[in-house]
Order: C-alpha cells, then sequence, then structure tokens
C-alpha cells in the first residue's frame, strides 16, 4: 500500500484540483475549455463527491476535477475514494483549499488503496500513485497507514488462519521488527500465572487452539509506563448459550480489539514515543465442548473479586477484566484498552463512531479534539453509576451480564470492566471494527478505528 504515495513520481503528473461548490461558480467562466467540457459531461458542480475528467486534445488524463460541496470545513477522509476512482496513473495535488491538511489527504490516499487479496484471485492492474506534497513527512503516514493495515489484515482473516497460534505469531513479528521483548503464557499455564478468566474463557477450545496471555515490552524503563489490553476472542460461538447463526457470521472479527492494539503499538514504537510500552493480549477461542464454562458457575479473577456468569456470549469482558487487572500492577501512567464488545455501542453510535469511556476529563477533551482533527469518529460516553448495581450478583460480587431494565449495554460492559481497570488514567475503546457496506475507499469488511486519533493523542503527552 505503501507505493500508492511517492516522493517525487517518475512520470508525468496528471493534476488533482478540490474545488467546493462556491470555488467551482466562481472559477466557472475562466477555467480552461477542456474542464468545462469534462465538468458538462460529467455533471459536475463541486458537489461532495463529484468527479470530472479533462482530457488532452490527444484523449490523455491531464486533470482532475473533484468536489469537496458547500462551504465549511472540508474533509479530507471523504477523498480516501479518490484512488479507488481514478484511473492508473501518477498524481499531483493542483487545487486545494487551505483548510484541507495536506498530511490527512496523503493518508487518505493510502487508506483509501487499501485491498484484502489474500484469498481472491484478481487480475493485476495498475496503480494510482499521487506524489506527496513537499510539506507532509511522507514516511510517518506511511506508517500509520501500515500499522492500519496490519489491523485490517488481521480481521479480515478468517478464524481458520487466525487462531490463537497466528495471533502470537503476530505480535511476536511485531515485537521482532521493533526490538521488543514479548512472553506468552498458554494453557493451564494461565492458571498458575493468575488469568484464571482467560483460561476459563478459552479452556473449551481444541488444545491446538489453547487460550494464551501475551505481553509486549519496549521502550526504556525510566519512561512512563502505558499499558495497551486488546481483546483477542479469535472466534466467538457464545460458547453455551450460542449465538444464532446471523449473530455468529462475523466473529472472525471478535479479535479486532487485539489487532487495532498490535496496530496502535506498531505506531507508538515507530515513532520512537517516550514511554515504557506494555502491550497485553489475552487470546482465546470462544468455543462449545464438555469443558465450557456453563451459565450460573462462579469464577475467580486475577483481581480477586469473585464473577457470576450470566451469559458465556459476554465472554470479552471476563479476559479483559484479568487484563486489566495485570495492567494495574505495572502502575502505569494510562491505560488504554481496545474491544468489540457490544452491540448495544452499534445501537448507540452505529459502525462508524467508536464509543469511548474514560475517568479522565482532560484526556477526553484531548481524544475529541484530536478525533476531529485526524477524522477518526469517536465520542465520549457516560460512566454512569447509577446503572452499577445492576451488574450487581446476589452470590458472587459482581456478573457478567447486566439485569435487562439497565438497557444500556455498552454503559454496563464499561462499568464491569472499570471494576479491574488501573484508578488512574484509564480509556476503554468499544470499537466495530468493520465496514458493514461497501463504497470506493471503504471497501466492505475490516476498518481501522481509533486509533489514528489515540496516536495523535500520545504523541502530543509523549513525544
Amino acid at each position: 500500500m505503501s507505493e500508492l504515495l511517492v516522493p517525487d513520481a517518475a512520470q508525468a503528473r496528471i493534476s488533482i484540483h478540490l474545488l467546493g461548490k462556491q470555488d467551482w461558480e466562481e472559477q466557472t467562466a475562466a477555467a480552461p475549455e477542456a474542464w468545462k467540457a469534462a465538468a458538462g459531461l460529467a455533471r459536475f458542480t463541486g458537489k461532495a463527491g463529484d468527479l470530472a475528467l479533462s482530457t488532452t486534445v490527444e484523449g490523455r488524463l491531464a486533470d482532475v476535477l473533484v468536489g469537496l460541496g458547500d462551504a465549511g470545513p472540508a474533509s479530507a477522509m471523504a477523498l480516501r475514494a479518490l484512488a479507488a476512482r481514478l484511473p492508473a496513473g501518477d498524481y499531483r495535488i493542483g487545487a486545494m483549499p487551505r483548510q484541507i491538511d495536506a498530511s490527512q489527504l496523503a493518508l487518505a490516499w493510502l487508506i483509501g488503496g487499501y485491498r484484502f487479496a489474500r484469498y481472491k484471485q484478481s487480475p493485476e492492474t495498475g496503480a494510482a500513485r499521487l506524489e506527496a506534497p513537499s510539506s507532509v513527512d511522507i514516511e510517518e503516514i506511511r506508517a500509520v497507514a501500515r500499522a492500519c493495515e496490519l489491523a485490517r489484515d488481521l480481521v479480515n482473516t478468517p478464524a481458520n488462519d487466525m487462531g490463537p497460534n497466528e495471533l502470537e505469531a503476530a505480535a511476536r513479528g511485531l515485537a521482532q521488527a521493533h526490538g521488543a521483548e514479548v512472553s506468552v503464557t498458554t494453557g493451564e499455564a494461565l492458571l498458575e500465572a493468575g488469568y484464571p478468566m482467560v483460561h476459563a474463557v478459552g479452556r473449551a477450545a481444541d488444545t491446538a487452539r489453547a487460550p494464551r496471555f501475551i505481553e509486549i515490552v519496549w521502550g526504556s524503563p525510566e519512561n512512563p509506563v502505558v499499558a495497551l489490553v486488546g481483546k483477542g476472542v479469535v472466534f466467538d460461538s457464545g460458547g453455551l448459550d450460542i449465538k444464532p447463526s446471523t449473530g455468529m457470521r462475523l466473529m472472525k472479527k471478535d479479535m479486532g480489539g487485539a489487532a487495532h492494539a498490535l496496530a496502535l503499538a506498531d505506531m507508538i514504537m515507530w515513532a520512537g514515543l517516550a514511554v515504557r510500552l506494555h502491550v497485553l493480549l489475552p487470546v482465546v477461542e470462544n468455543a462449545i465442548s464438555g469443558d465450557a464454562m456453563r451459565p450460573g458457575d462462579i469464577l475467580p479473577s486475577r483481581k480477586g473479586l469473585s464473577v457470576e456468569i450470566g451469559n458465556t456470549d459476554a465472554e470479552g469482558r471476563l479476559i479483559l477484566a484479568d487484563a486489566l487487572t495485570r495492567a494495574g500492577e505495572l502502575s502505569p501512567a494510562l491505560t488504554i484498552d481496545l474491544a468489540t464488545l457490544t452491540g448495544a455501542a452499534r445501537v448507540a453510535l452505529g459502525p462508524d463512531v467508536v464509543p469511548f469511556y474514560t475517568n479522565d476529563d482532560i484526556l477526553a477533551a484531548e481524544l475529541a479534539q484530536a478525533s476531529s482533527l485526524v477524522e477518526d469518529p469517536m465520542w465520549r460516553m457516560p460512566l454512569w453509576q447509577g446503572y452499577a448495581s445492576g451488574i450487581d450478583s446476589d452470590i458472587a460480587d459482581l456478573k457478567n451480564d447486566p439485569d435487562g431494565w439497565v438497557q444500556a449495554g455498552s454503559v454496563a460492559a464499561a462499568l464491569f470492566l472499570q471494576k479491574f481497570a488501573p484508578t488512574n488514567t484509564w480509556l476503554h475503546c468499544d470499537i466495530y471494527a468493520w465496514n458493514p457496506r461497501g463504497r470506493p475507499g471503504w471497501p466492505q469488511g475490516a476498518e481501522a478505528q481509533g486509533i489514528r486519533a489515540i496516536y495523535s493523542v500520545l504523541k502530543a503527552r509523549f513525544p
């Protein structure tokens, strides 16, 4: 994907002109005749999504007119679709509104060029390449795009090729690439190491797909600790509370939190941020066998709290609980967990916007600002303590499924995690990691969500 953005294209470049509706109306009279002709054929008016291709008298593509819509802040990420809509060739940016960030535009081009081609045979075609604007850090843009590609590749890969072993291999490969240390605790050893809920959720899987806890450590011990926790359920059948077939169809993506944690770690380590990074990945398959955990079971946890199992399909919060407890033992300055945790999050905010929860108002403000600047949509949700009694249990310290009256399933899951999270700054992101509809620049399938905004905050905090 990085080859789609080049510092200096070798061939003659085709100019891309980004024009708002008002820009086009003001420039129409003075526009070249070729532009007018192309605009007439394409019914180009400068409306968002409009595209017109202007050619030379010999029929070669010379200029591309791209509509940005009405006056107001122009979206760089909306241009993700552009590379997929243009013929192969070398392009450069011509006219562009000042409010568009050139770095975000170049990143949009790269992210929009993503394709998952591991399994489907398709003919080789040329690519649309963009000459990076001179003002951008092309290596950082490539690094961020590469990290997003890593997350999407891991999520798109089906569970038969992305089991616990393969996810561990991806973690080891990333650690090796950045000179980080990695340790893995697997199977029955989880009990001795103090991860009883990770073991309980994953023990029903085949021994070749045994549960494990992966920890990557990078950076100077003198730096503040940042802990990244990622939910790594490589496939979620629902357990004995089995999902219907429609609910199980996309459960290969239930390790999306782990994929996002690895991708964010890739950005952090590439940038050399001044942190002591710990990446904590509880990795399991929530399978069904005679050894599966049952509704009504009461599980011990690493923190010492007992958890009554009301629903075996609310397993993600169980493995995250042990991982968050481990994070707290590291005295972190900041703990971030990423998880494809609840369907309720989609009901609240849909597939595109990531709900996040935090106990730190300053972090929330920083994240909201970064989300807007880098166009990585996130929205703060409340840790509403009025719902906390909904996860009380009569016979254990708490239960993993809330009472029906709570209704707010994503909030209840966050309140459950808060019982185990470090008491200092903590951020929980209930991601979807998926595009449910395909369109140019946003192919149906895995999506990297929230991590560009988080990376922006971390860069500012730990330069």
